[in-house]
Protein backbone atom coordinates (compact mmCIF):
# COMPACT_ATOMS: atom_id res chain seq x y z
CA UNK A 1 0.00 0.00 0.00
CA UNK A 2 2.73 2.71 0.79
CA UNK A 3 4.43 1.88 -2.41
CA UNK A 4 1.44 2.28 -4.47
CA UNK A 5 0.61 5.65 -3.25
CA UNK A 6 4.02 6.70 -2.78
CA UNK A 7 3.95 6.44 -6.98
CA UNK A 8 0.42 8.40 -6.91
CA UNK A 9 1.96 11.31 -5.10
CA UNK A 10 4.87 11.69 -7.67
CA UNK A 11 2.33 11.41 -10.41
CA UNK A 12 0.38 13.97 -8.89
CA UNK A 13 3.18 16.31 -7.99
CA UNK A 14 4.39 15.91 -12.17
CA UNK A 15 1.14 16.34 -13.26
CA UNK A 16 0.01 19.36 -11.45
CA UNK A 17 1.08 22.52 -10.96
CA UNK A 18 2.14 24.13 -7.17
CA UNK A 19 -1.54 24.64 -5.57
CA UNK A 20 -1.24 27.95 -3.22
CA UNK A 21 -3.52 28.95 -0.33
CA UNK A 22 -6.58 30.77 -1.55
CA UNK A 23 -6.50 33.85 1.03
CA UNK A 24 -10.15 33.70 0.61
CA UNK A 25 -10.41 30.59 2.94
CA UNK A 26 -9.63 33.07 5.51
CA UNK A 27 -12.74 35.32 4.93
CA UNK A 28 -14.99 33.35 7.09
CA UNK A 29 -18.93 34.18 7.25
CA UNK A 30 -19.46 34.64 11.05
CA UNK A 31 -17.13 37.55 12.41
CA UNK A 32 -19.37 38.35 16.02
CA UNK A 33 -17.86 39.06 18.80
CA UNK A 34 -19.10 37.69 21.85
CA UNK A 35 -17.43 39.07 25.46
CA UNK A 36 -13.88 39.95 24.15
CA UNK A 37 -13.54 37.17 21.96
CA UNK A 38 -13.34 37.64 18.43
CA UNK A 39 -15.24 35.02 15.58
CA UNK A 40 -16.68 34.07 18.95
CA UNK A 41 -18.79 30.70 17.80
CA UNK A 42 -16.03 29.69 15.05
CA UNK A 43 -13.86 29.63 18.35
CA UNK A 44 -15.56 27.98 21.15
CA UNK A 45 -16.86 25.01 18.96
CA UNK A 46 -14.16 23.79 19.16
CA UNK A 47 -14.29 22.74 22.63
CA UNK A 48 -15.91 19.49 21.97
CA UNK A 49 -12.88 18.59 20.84
CA UNK A 50 -10.91 19.24 23.86
CA UNK A 51 -13.95 16.93 25.76
CA UNK A 52 -14.01 14.23 23.09
CA UNK A 53 -9.94 14.28 23.18
CA UNK A 54 -9.63 14.33 27.45
CA UNK A 55 -12.51 11.43 27.49
CA UNK A 56 -10.48 9.18 24.80
CA UNK A 57 -7.56 9.59 27.11
CA UNK A 58 -9.65 8.67 30.31
CA UNK A 59 -10.84 6.05 28.99
CA UNK A 60 -7.08 4.48 28.04
CA UNK A 61 -5.86 5.15 31.42
CA UNK A 62 -8.87 2.38 32.97
CA UNK A 63 -7.33 -0.41 34.62
CA UNK A 64 -7.03 -3.44 32.28
CA UNK A 65 -8.04 -0.86 29.02
CA UNK A 66 -6.13 -2.18 25.77
CA UNK A 67 -6.39 0.96 23.60
CA UNK A 68 -2.62 1.46 22.21
CA UNK A 69 0.01 3.88 22.26
CA UNK A 70 -1.86 5.34 18.66
CA UNK A 71 -4.83 5.52 20.08
CA UNK A 72 -3.70 8.18 22.93
CA UNK A 73 -2.04 10.12 20.54
CA UNK A 74 -5.01 10.34 18.61
CA UNK A 75 -6.98 11.69 21.53
CA UNK A 76 -4.30 14.01 22.60
CA UNK A 77 -4.27 15.13 19.39
CA UNK A 78 -7.91 16.68 19.28
CA UNK A 79 -7.24 18.70 22.60
CA UNK A 80 -4.08 20.06 20.58
CA UNK A 81 -6.32 20.41 17.63
CA UNK A 82 -8.93 22.41 19.75
CA UNK A 83 -6.03 24.41 21.00
CA UNK A 84 -4.64 25.31 17.93
CA UNK A 85 -8.12 25.77 16.19
CA UNK A 86 -9.33 28.47 18.40
CA UNK A 87 -5.82 30.47 17.84
CA UNK A 88 -6.18 30.47 14.20
CA UNK A 89 -10.18 31.60 14.61
CA UNK A 90 -9.22 34.19 16.83
CA UNK A 91 -6.83 36.10 13.60
CA UNK A 92 -7.25 33.80 10.53
CA UNK A 93 -4.34 34.25 8.66
CA UNK A 94 -1.89 31.90 7.00
CA UNK A 95 0.42 32.20 9.80
CA UNK A 96 -1.74 31.00 12.10
CA UNK A 97 -3.49 28.61 10.01
CA UNK A 98 -0.01 26.52 10.67
CA UNK A 99 -0.90 26.08 14.28
CA UNK A 100 -4.63 24.45 13.25
CA UNK A 101 -2.91 22.45 10.57
CA UNK A 102 0.19 20.86 12.39
CA UNK A 103 -2.08 19.09 15.28
CA UNK A 104 -4.33 17.93 12.59
CA UNK A 105 -1.70 16.14 11.14
CA UNK A 106 -0.77 14.77 15.01
CA UNK A 107 -4.37 13.56 15.23
CA UNK A 108 -5.04 11.70 11.80
CA UNK A 109 -1.21 9.96 12.05
CA UNK A 110 -2.38 8.23 15.33
CA UNK A 111 -5.72 6.79 14.15
CA UNK A 112 -4.11 6.21 10.51
CA UNK A 113 -1.80 3.95 12.46
CA UNK A 114 -4.12 2.80 15.20
CA UNK A 115 -5.97 1.18 12.61
CA UNK A 116 -2.98 -0.11 10.51
CA UNK A 117 -1.85 -2.09 13.81
CA UNK A 118 -5.24 -3.32 14.58
CA UNK A 119 -6.57 -4.26 11.09
CA UNK A 120 -3.69 -5.49 9.10
CA UNK A 121 -1.18 -8.36 9.42
CA UNK A 122 2.14 -6.77 8.88
CA UNK A 123 4.47 -7.14 11.39
CA UNK A 124 5.70 -3.63 12.44
CA UNK A 125 6.89 -1.63 15.53
CA UNK A 126 4.06 0.96 16.94
CA UNK A 127 5.94 3.18 18.14
CA UNK A 128 8.53 3.72 15.02
CA UNK A 129 5.65 3.83 13.02
CA UNK A 130 3.99 6.26 14.64
CA UNK A 131 6.95 8.10 15.01
CA UNK A 132 7.57 8.27 10.85
CA UNK A 133 3.88 9.09 10.24
CA UNK A 134 3.68 11.58 12.80
CA UNK A 135 6.71 13.35 11.16
CA UNK A 136 5.60 12.40 7.43
CA UNK A 137 2.24 15.22 9.05
CA UNK A 138 4.20 17.58 10.30
CA UNK A 139 6.43 17.39 7.56
CA UNK A 140 3.84 18.20 5.24
CA UNK A 141 2.07 21.45 6.96
CA UNK A 142 5.90 22.79 7.44
CA UNK A 143 6.57 22.07 3.22
CA UNK A 144 3.33 24.44 2.79
CA UNK A 145 4.10 27.09 5.36
CA UNK A 146 7.72 27.63 3.50
CA UNK A 147 6.82 26.51 0.03
CA UNK A 148 3.04 27.72 -0.04
CA UNK A 149 2.37 24.04 -2.25
CA UNK A 150 -0.28 22.65 -0.60
CA UNK A 151 -0.02 19.16 -2.70
CA UNK A 152 1.85 17.80 -0.14
CA UNK A 153 -0.41 18.44 3.04
CA UNK A 154 -3.69 17.84 0.91
CA UNK A 155 -2.25 13.85 -0.28
CA UNK A 156 -1.62 13.37 3.38
CA UNK A 157 -5.02 14.25 4.78
CA UNK A 158 -6.76 12.48 2.12
CA UNK A 159 -4.79 9.73 1.19
CA UNK A 160 -4.97 9.33 4.88
CA UNK A 161 -8.82 9.45 5.17
CA UNK A 162 -9.25 7.69 1.97
CA UNK A 163 -6.42 4.40 3.46
CA UNK A 164 -9.00 3.62 6.47
CA UNK A 165 -11.97 2.83 4.28
CA UNK A 166 -9.47 0.64 2.39
CA UNK A 167 -7.81 -0.82 4.93
CA UNK A 168 -11.35 -2.13 6.32
CA UNK A 169 -12.32 -3.28 3.38
CA UNK A 170 -9.30 -5.41 2.11
CA UNK A 171 -8.87 -6.94 5.62
CA UNK A 172 -11.86 -7.38 6.57
CA UNK A 173 -11.56 -6.68 10.40
CA UNK A 174 -14.45 -9.25 11.97
CA UNK A 175 -15.23 -6.42 15.23
CA UNK A 176 -18.72 -5.19 14.71
CA UNK A 177 -17.86 -1.83 16.57
CA UNK A 178 -15.55 -1.07 13.60
CA UNK A 179 -18.92 0.15 11.86
CA UNK A 180 -18.26 3.23 13.94
CA UNK A 181 -15.63 4.43 11.88
CA UNK A 182 -18.00 4.45 8.63
CA UNK A 183 -20.56 6.70 10.93
CA UNK A 184 -17.30 8.87 11.79
CA UNK A 185 -16.12 8.94 8.04
CA UNK A 186 -19.30 10.34 7.17
CA UNK A 187 -19.63 13.02 9.54
CA UNK A 188 -16.03 13.66 8.77
CA UNK A 189 -17.64 14.09 4.78
CA UNK A 190 -20.19 16.26 5.62
CA UNK A 191 -18.01 18.37 8.15
CA UNK A 192 -16.67 19.32 4.66
CA UNK A 193 -19.77 20.16 3.02
CA UNK A 194 -20.55 22.59 5.54
CA UNK A 195 -16.76 24.43 5.52
CA UNK A 196 -17.80 24.42 2.39
CA UNK A 197 -21.27 26.11 2.53
CA UNK A 198 -20.07 28.52 5.19
CA UNK A 199 -21.95 31.64 4.12
CA UNK A 200 -24.67 29.91 2.68
CA UNK A 201 -25.70 28.58 6.19
CA UNK A 202 -25.13 31.60 7.63
CA UNK A 203 -27.59 33.21 5.67
CA UNK A 204 -30.24 30.48 5.24
CA UNK A 205 -29.97 29.96 9.26
CA UNK A 206 -30.53 34.16 10.09
CA UNK A 207 -27.44 34.95 10.79
CA UNK A 208 -27.59 32.75 13.56
CA UNK A 209 -24.65 29.56 12.72
CA UNK A 210 -22.08 29.52 9.95
CA UNK A 211 -21.58 26.49 8.01
CA UNK A 212 -17.91 26.96 9.95
CA UNK A 213 -19.68 26.78 13.22
CA UNK A 214 -21.30 23.57 12.57
CA UNK A 215 -18.53 21.99 10.47
CA UNK A 216 -16.50 21.66 14.36
CA UNK A 217 -19.37 20.15 15.65
CA UNK A 218 -19.45 17.25 13.16
CA UNK A 219 -16.12 16.75 12.93
CA UNK A 220 -16.20 16.64 16.22
CA UNK A 221 -19.23 13.64 15.96
CA UNK A 222 -16.69 11.82 13.55
CA UNK A 223 -13.90 11.67 16.70
CA UNK A 224 -16.75 10.67 18.88
CA UNK A 225 -17.43 7.56 16.98
CA UNK A 226 -14.08 6.69 17.22
CA UNK A 227 -14.44 6.73 20.78
CA UNK A 228 -17.35 5.34 21.01
CA UNK A 229 -16.28 2.54 19.08
CA UNK A 230 -13.77 2.19 21.85
CA UNK A 231 -15.16 2.30 24.86
CA UNK A 232 -17.95 -0.70 23.00
CA UNK A 233 -15.14 -2.83 22.63
CA UNK A 234 -13.96 -2.35 26.56
CA UNK A 235 -17.47 -3.76 27.18
CA UNK A 236 -17.10 -6.38 25.12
Amino acid sequence: MGIIYSVLFLGILLATEPVKQDLSYHLLADKRQWFFIPNFLDVVSNLFFIIIGVAGLLLAEKEGSEISLSWRVFFFGLILVALGSMYYHWSPDNKSLVWDRLPMTISFMGLFVALFIENTAINVAEKNLLIMAVLLGLSSVVYWHFTDDLRFYGFVQFGTLTAIPLILYLYKNKDRQSRYLLYGLGFYILAKVFEWADSFIFEQTGQMFSGHTIKHVTAAAATYCVYLMLKKRQKV
